[in-house]
């Protein structure tokens, strides 16, 4: 796998790494990126950097203003929604049809620990990652290629919707558990109310992020 990543162009290589600082929330929504420290900080070119903000852009993370510069997306109350139609198809869809000794299973089940312990030192940051870690292992459980890298962009996405909350305590206490439920559930081979308990999750995600939304406007 690290063979096949490092045969990428550099552009979509830098592309990959600026989505993996987006997924673990180090970069907020509106936030600026300066060409030049991004440019020091990754030891790249400002020609090869441009062409993975280029990149990410296209993909919707990214926007360029002119004679602004460039700045993380601020997602949209559709593309929200959207977002989680479309997680529901996927996540809901793979637990559906869920092997409960997939190696994928104790991924899940090491994510749901770690957002625990994060939450005994009010980490929440820490929560938020692990449970993106959590929700990206249920994606493994399809073992396809092409849905981990589509999933990737809509996690960055999605965690571009965490920013929005003031207090993320607000979205991640309540999810720990149910996540803790969702992977025991699939590890007792009960798939199929796996795959519904996901979607009561979803649901109540998507609303949690909403109203957060609707505090912006």
């Amino acid at each position: 796998m690290t063979e096949m990543a490092e045969s990428l162009p550099v552009a979509d290589r830098l592309a990959r790494d600026i989505r993996a600082m987006l997924i673990s929330g180090e970069l907020k929504p509106g936030q600026r990126l300066s060409e030049a420290a991004f440019s020091e900080r990754l030891n790249v070119s400002r020609n090869s950097l441009r062409e993975a903000f280029r990149l990410l852009t296209k993909e919707g993370l990214l926007q360029h203003e002119a004679n602004r510069g460039v700045f993380v997306s601020v997602p949209s109350m559709s593309s929200i929604i959207d977002i989680y139609r479309v997680r529901r198809l996927i996540e809901c869809g793979a637990l559906l049809k869920a092997w409960h000794l997939h190696p994928a299973v104790r991924t899940m089940r090491q994510a749901v620990e770690a957002a625990k312990s994060c939450r005994l030192r009010s980490d929440w940051q820490g929560v938020g990652s692990a449970n993106m870690t959590f929700h990206a292992a249920v994606v493994d459980l399809s073992d396809s290629a092409r849905l981990n890298a589509f999933y990737a962009g809509i996690a960055a996405e999605l965690r571009l919707g965490f920013g929005l909350l003031g207090d993320p305590e607000d979205l991640h206490s309540p999810f720990i558990d149910m996540n803790d439920e969702i992977v025991t559930l699939v590890e007792n081979n009960r798939s199929a109310e796996a795959a519904s308990r996901m979607g009561d999750y979803l649901t109540l995600s998507e609303r949690v992020i909403l109203k957060a939304f609707e505090k912006t406007l």
